[in-house]
């Protein structure tokens, strides 16, 4: 789980369960809501990590 994401997602999936629970619908769909959330945030920091990687990989051979 990224260090971003990760919180979006376990709150996400909280309200999710809670509001499935209760029968409360807008509950659970927040939790999907906040679960994408955390998902798009995970992606963003894989995308900037992998970029970084290339970044530095380029670099090294220009040295």
């Amino acid at each position: 789980m990224g260090e971003r994401g990760g919180m979006d997602k376990l709150k996400g999936k909280a309200k999710e369960m809670a509001g499935k629970a209760t029968g409360d619908d807008r509950r659970a769909a927040e939790g999907r809501t906040d679960r994408a959330k955390g998902q798009a945030k995970d992606a963003m920091d894989a995308a900037r990590d992998k970029t970084k990687g290339m970044r530095d990989s380029v670099k090294r051979d220009d040295a």
